[in-house]
């Protein structure tokens, strides 16, 4: 074998070598390291942050969900979400986790503006307040289209109907959106908001004395 020939294959088994090292440090120990510390040190977080009512998974605290009818009227016996533009034929009313966007639409697009008006309308008439007092995420879409938080502002604005559709009591409600406001991020990075999913779950084990459901 001359000396070529022999370089020629040293390199080629050291190519070889080091693929098979570089997949099996890369390509299988660490996926395992990385998907074992999740599980033990994030479970909740590595498995979709989930929410489970009475043994079942009924959602994710990081995927919004509609409380509206079929024609995307609110249902006022619940805290509506933000709108959402990741909408299909199986989620019309928006947050499909698989058309997962917001709808690019800048601030002077007139199909924009139409939305929003129509938007002012609807929380007028449902929940009797002036376009004034609605706040912005109560009619944009944010840019995933899954957002399943809302500002206080929002939750504030809704709370009396809610509270009326069911027989609850004001305060008994104010609790629960107490409960689930959380503080801005680190504690100065963006607003406090409610997460929506979790409230309307947490609403309905509520009975109407106002105590949480057993």
């Amino acid at each position: 074998m001359s000396s070529t020939t022999r370089a020629t294959v040293r390199q080629y088994w050291v190519a070889i070598r080091a693929m098979i090292v570089l997949t099996a440090a890369l390509g299988v120990a660490y996926p395992l390291v990385i998907t074992g510390v999740g599980q033990l040190g994030f479970h909740s977080q590595a498995n979709g942050s989930p929410i489970t009512a009475s043994g079942q998974t009924v959602g994710s605290s990081l995927i919004g969900q509609s409380f509206t009818d079929s024609k995307g009227e609110p249902l006022t016996q619940w805290f509506q979400s933000r709108p959402s533009a990741a909408t299909s034929d199986s989620a019309p009313n928006g947050y499909d986790a698989n058309a997962s966007l917001g709808s690019n639409w800048g601030p002077n697009n007139p199909d924009l503006v139409k939305a929003i008006a129509a938007r002012k309308k609807v929380i007028e008439k449902t929940y009797g307040v002036t376009a004034a007092q609605i706040p912005a995420d109560a009619v944009t879409a944010s840019a995933s289209g899954l957002d399943p938080d809302i500002s206080v502002a929002y939750a504030k604005l809704q709370l009396a109907t809610v509270a009326a559709t069911r027989g609850l009591d004001e305060a008994s409600v104010q609790k629960l959106v107490d409960r689930n406001t959380h503080g801005r991020d680190l504690g100065y990075l963006g607003q406090s908001y409610v997460n929506v999913v979790q409230l309307n779950l947490d609403l309905s084990k509520m009975d109407p004395a106002g105590d949480a459901g057993k």
